[in-house]
């Protein structure tokens, strides 16, 4: 007999297993082909037959779309915005996550504290007096005022994750590294960093996907039709009377696209720092 018991599952059991990952990704996928469809389709196909596949594929909808509303300016607003604001929050909170966890300061503890406070208090919360900031900046009507609050509101949480990460390595490599010659920025830039990419690819998906869907701080600081994001800009397909929902499907197609994007290319990354630690 071998030594140590080894877990073994019946064949039936590992078909349910199948099942239900199966049922879960219908689940998860069909509100994505349903909105897909539902964009090729007209008002009267989707009011009559709302789950039903279009009658014919058209990209006529989507042609639509682009004349009926600036949406290029509006994706480009997205992209400048989220791409930005990621790109910062990922180099600060790199930065700031090896100073925590490799250093040991009589504030590290106060430091990494301050950065906690962040995840407590929301950051609506303080709307007034952002407002004011960025009016006394005088930034109100840029994109650099959502780069900014993204920047700001991301970094705490970017900290807590790339902290946890950088604490799983062995000091051993640092070492190494000083022994060869390396300051503190080449431990970090050429040693570490790439070992926490699994960690950056979730703080990269996190912080992406909250920036390209936030509603709320666009529709404060923004009244400039050509500076909108997507979320804003796509409630003028919204009228008072009557709505096209198929130009408003065909909107959040094309807006979901940067997103799945995004997740598929950095998917595995994102995996592998969420389980990172569960298992040695």
């Amino acid at each position: 007999m071998k030594g140590g018991s080894e877990l073994k599952t019946s064949p039936s059991a590992r078909a349910m297993q199948y099942v239900f990952a199966y049922v879960f990704m219908l689940v998860a996928i069909y509100p994505i082909v349903l909105m897909i469809a539902s964009s090729f389709k007209t008002n009267m196909e989707i009011f009559s037959n709302p789950l039903s596949l279009p009658q014919s594929f058209s990209l006529d909808t989507y042609k639509k779309l682009w004349e009926a509303v600036p949406f290029g300016d509006f994706l480009l607003n997205s992209v400048i915005v989220s791409v930005t604001s990621v790109v910062l929050i990922a180099v600060f909170s790199a930065m700031a996550a090896f100073y925590v966890s490799r250093f040991s300061y009589r504030w590290t503890g106060l430091l990494y504290f301050y950065f906690l406070v962040g995840l407590m208090i929301p950051i609506k919360l303080g709307i007034v007096p952002l407002f004011l900031l960025m009016k006394n900046l005088e930034l109100l009507n840029t994109l650099w005022s959502l780069i900014l609050i993204y920047t700001a509101s991301g970094i705490p949480i970017s900290v807590f994750i790339l902290t946890g990460f950088f604490r799983t390595l062995p000091v051993e490599l640092e070492e190494a590294a000083r022994i060869d010659g390396c300051n503190h920025f080449q431990v970090f830039w050429r040693v570490l960093l790439p070992l926490i990419r699994p960690a950056l690819g979730t703080v990269v998906i996190i912080n992406f996907i909250s920036a390209w869907n936030d509603f709320f701080f666009p529709l404060i600081f923004i009244q400039e039709e050509a500076l909108k994001t997507i979320p804003v800009g796509m409630m003028v397909l919204f009228g008072e009377y009557e709505t096209d929902w198929s130009l408003l499907f065909a909107g959040l197609t094309l807006s979901a696209l940067p997103m799945i994007g995004v997740f598929l290319m950095a998917s595995r990354q994102f995996m592998e720092g969420l389980t990172a630690g569960a298992v040695k």
